[in-house]
């Protein structure tokens, strides 16, 4: 019951019945694993959903993140504590020329959900800077998100930055966006395509394990 509320809370933003709700869960001594899946995540999971569907808009999506934020700040050290251990690590950024953010933080957001370490380089990243995060962090993944058609060519300037500095072997790369496909991504050479950041979530989780 209490993971219902705090899930509900969550879809609504309410960050205060967040917080609660997983103070009251820590209280009765539940597995933060459980109360990540289940309270936050599959919250996350549920807004994903509505967004992609049009009934819920971009200002409800950063409502249920500050939300989902504000719980992870409570749950985190209680995650490192009882040992859920990252199951892999992620570069992730918008490329060069698209300053949008919302569709890469709710990737961001699913992924750490999902148990990955994510390495958000921002917005309006070029290829160099990809690069120059893939030799610092050795991530398995490499996400790249772009908005607008205008910057899906900068998916295919990064990928073959990644291949002229020598590191194409060491990452898999994702990519992901409204004007993105998988005939797109195919052709540029990625090897993971997602629709939206459920879907980026598990399809990053599928090639970790």
């Amino acid at each position: 019951m209490v993971l219902q509320g705090v899930n509900q809370a969550l879809q609504r933003g309410d960050v205060s019945g967040v917080k609660q709700g997983i103070q009251e869960a820590l209280a009765q001594n539940m597995e933060p694993r459980t109360i990540l899946y289940d309270g936050l995540l599959s919250a996350m999971e549920t807004v994903g959903v509505k967004f992609k569907n049009n009934e819920v808009f971009v200002p409800e999506v950063l409502i249920a993140a500050r939300a989902m934020n504000a719980g992870m700040e409570l749950l985190k050290p209680k995650l490192v504590e009882t040992g859920v251990e990252s199951i892999g690590s992620v570069v992730l950024g918008t490329v060069r020329g698209d300053l949008h953010d919302i569709g890469k933080n709710l990737v961001r957001m699913m992924l750490e959900g999902a148990g990955l370490t994510v390495y958000d380089l921002g917005v309006d990243v070029s290829a160099e800077k990809f690069v120059a995060a893939i030799e610092e962090h050795n991530p398995d993944i490499v996400g790249l998100s772009a908005l607008l058609t205008t910057t899906m060519g900068e998916m295919k300037g990064v990928i073959e930055a990644i291949e002229a500095a020598g590191l194409r072997d060491r990452v898999k790369i994702m990519v992901g966006g409204a004007p993105v496909t998988s005939k797109f991504a195919q052709d540029i050479g990625a090897d993971l395509y997602a629709k939206d950041a459920a879907e980026a979530s598990f399809a990053a989780k599928k090639f970790l394990q």
